[in-house]
C-alpha cells in the first residue's frame, strides 16, 4: 500500500502526506492563516476570511484559541513546538502558506484512492477528517485525534514493509499530517519557516550531521527535518 497523495512519499505504505510547490500567504510564518485566500469546495467548504472556527486563530491574532502555533511552549519538546490547527480550514491555510493547497476538498470516509492508506490504517491512526488540495489534488491533509496513536500506527506500517526508503516518512504537526506526490512540496514544509517535521520510523535512519533527530512520541520513531526522495 502506498499513501501517495495522503501522507508522504515514503515507499509502499508510508507515503501518507507531503506537499507540492511553494505557495504564499499574507503571514508566511503562520501559513497565511486568516488570509484572503480561503478553501472552498463541497458541502463542507470553508468560506470567508479570518477565523474559520472556535478553535482557530484570526488574522490579527493567529494564536487565538490555540490556532496554528497557538500555545506552543518555548521550552517544550520538539513535538510540543510543532504547529497545530484544530480544524481542516486552519491546516489548509497553513499548508497553503508554503505550497499550493487551495481549495481544500473533503474526502468522505472510504473515499480515498487505491494509492492512499486503507480504512484499517485510518481507524487505527485516529484520522478523523481527510482532505485533498493543490494541483490535481496531489496534496492531502489528515486531521488527527490522538497523535501517539497516529505515530504508533505509522510505525507499524513501516515495520510491515520490511524495508523501504530509510530517509522517508510523513510530515506532521501536533494534530494534522500532510503528504504529496511532490517531494519539493514536502521539503517546503520542513523548512524552519514552516516549522513542521517528518516522522521517521526506519531503524536504519541516520541523517547527515546538522539535521535534527528529535524523539517522537513513540519509541523507535524520530522527528527530523531531513528528507530525500
Amino acid at each position: 500500500m502506498r499513501f501517495k497523495p495522503l501522507v508522504i512519499t515514503v515507499t509502499a505504505t508510508a507515503a501518507l502526506l507531503s506537499l507540492t510547490g511553494c505557495g504564499s500567504g499574507d503571514n508566511p510564518t503562520l501559513g497565511g492563516i486568516g488570509g484572503d485566500s480561503v478553501a472552498t469546495g463541497g458541502d463542507n467548504a470553508y468560506n470567508g476570511t479570518g477565523d474559520g472556527g472556535p478553535n482557530e486563530g484570526t488574522l490579527d491574532n493567529p494564536t487565538k484559541n490555540g490556532g496554528v502555533n497557538g500555545n506552543a511552549p518555548k521550552d517544550g519538546t520538539a513535538f510540543q513546538k510543532l504547529p497545530k490547527a484544530a480544524t481542516m480550514a486552519a491546516a489548509a491555510r497553513f499548508v497553503n502558506g508554503f505550497t499550493d493547497c487551495d481549495p481544500i476538498r473533503p474526502v468522505p470516509a472510504g473515499g480515498g484512492s487505491s494509492t492512499g492508506p486503507d480504512e484499517k490504517f485510518i481507524k487505527s491512526a485516529t484520522v478523523i477528517e481527510q482532505g485533498t488540495c493543490g494541483s490535481r489534488g496531489r496534496t492531502s491533509i489528515y486531521m488527527i485525534k490522538d497523535a501517539k496513536a497516529f505515530q504508533t500506527a505509522f510505525k507499524a506500517e513501516i515495520a510491515a514493509q520490511q524495508g523501504g526508503d530509510p530517509n522517508g516518512g510523513i510530515v506532521i504537526g501536533q494534530d494534522f499530517a500532510m503528504g504529496s506526490e511532490s517531494s519539493d512540496a514536502m521539503s517546503a514544509l520542513l523548512t524552519p519557516q514552516a516549522g513542521l517535521l517528518m516522522l521517521n520510523c526506519h531503524e536504519g535512519f541516520k541523517p547527515p550531521s546538522g539535521y535534527r533527530k528529535e524523539p517522537a512520541l513513540v519509541k523507535g520513531c524520530v522527528l527530523t527535518d531531513y528528507y530525500v526522495d
